[in-house]
């Protein structure tokens, strides 16, 4: 949040239910739904229906690696119908700020609370590499512009909103590991001053680096000012893993984790039990409001991740 967390319900920025329990002081919880690659409701209320009730709020990814999806908007339409919090995940590769501001009004008009700003991967990681990417704005920019829609009720261009602000509660990404390590907390400063209401992270496998990040929060005091969400990942493969380390940039998968997964007999249940120990550790970090569980296209897990690790039952706000 670009001021001090409140205790109470006063001033809310949207009315969400993740940000009414983000001000309660409850331990959130999100988790991340993959809308499919053609035109079927079914499919998303499918995967809804596994996660219900197992988190508090759920991202709908924007075409995440670069693959042509059904519409994050969309399929937050879907999840309202079904009594579910959508967080809209909206990212800058494929829209001109126009078309976000214009997205974005439409997705406040139809009753979501959410959003996650994000710059978007470059589509030449998916299966459009010659489309033309966007990137009129960054996240940072993004952020900005959308804080200014509700808050100064103003287009980014500096022109009146005619009815209606588009009541929001602002989020964005960060990634704890990148390089230069040392700067990456000025980086998440620079979101909370262009609006950020909540953080979720990158994966979190490497506990004490992402604590050793959390010092340089508290040291600015951002903790105060922003929810941090820690982002974790159950495991599938021992291949999924030597993939991230090797391939994903600013993943940072230690040594000891790929020689305990090749040193376990059963290494999904491995996968899942290392995840349920970094939700245990992240619990106990000073600054953090909640964890991410990313399973996209293992959204069957999230159910059992979420009892095992002892976040049920989820608050009412």
């Amino acid at each position: 949040m670009s001021e001090e967390h409140d205790t109470n319900n006063n001033n809310l920025k949207s009315g969400s239910n993740l940000e009414k329990l983000l001000r309660k002081g409850e331990f959130v919880v999100t988790s991340e739904l993959g809308p499919p690659r053609g035109a079927s409701r079914e499919a998303v209320e499918k995967k809804a229906e596994l996660l219900k009730g197992y988190a508090d709020a759920f991202n709908l990814t924007d075409c995440q690696t670069a693959m042509v999806r059904l519409s994050s908007i969309a399929s937050g339409a879907i999840l309202l119908d079904m009594g579910m919090e959508p967080v809209v995940q909206l990212t800058c590769r494929d829209r001109n700020r126009i078309a976000m501001q214009s997205d974005i009004l439409g997705a406040a008009a139809l009753g979501m609370k959410n959003l996650l700003c994000l710059t978007g991967d470059h589509q030449c990681f998916g299966d459009h590499p010659e489309a033309k990417g966007v990137f009129d704005l960054d996240s940072i920019n993004q952020l900005d512009m959308f804080r200014q829609m509700r808050d100064e009720k103003k287009f980014q261009s500096g022109e009146d909103l005619k009815t209606e602000e588009p009541k929001l509660f602002l989020g964005a990404a960060e990634n704890p590991f990148a390089d230069p390590f040392q700067y990456r907390a000025a980086r998440l400063a620079k979101k909370v001053k262009a609006g950020a209401d909540f953080i979720q992270t990158q994966i979190i496998y490497n506990v004490e680096k992402f604590e050793e990040w959390m010092s340089m929060v508290r040291a600015m005091g951002l903790h105060k000012k922003v929810s941090i969400l820690a982002g974790v990942t159950p495991i599938r493969s021992l291949g999924m893993a030597k993939y991230m380390k090797k391939n994903v940039p600013g993943m940072d998968v230690p040594d000891e984790l790929i020689k305990r997964l090749e040193g376990a007999e059963k290494k999904k249940a491995e996968g899942i039990n290392i995840c349920l120990e970094v939700i245990e550790r992240v619990r106990k970090i000073e600054g953090v409001s909640g964890v991410h569980i990313m399973a996209v296209e293992w959204e069957e897990i999230v159910p059992e991740i979420t009892e095992r690790a002892g976040l049920l039952p989820r608050p009412t706000p």
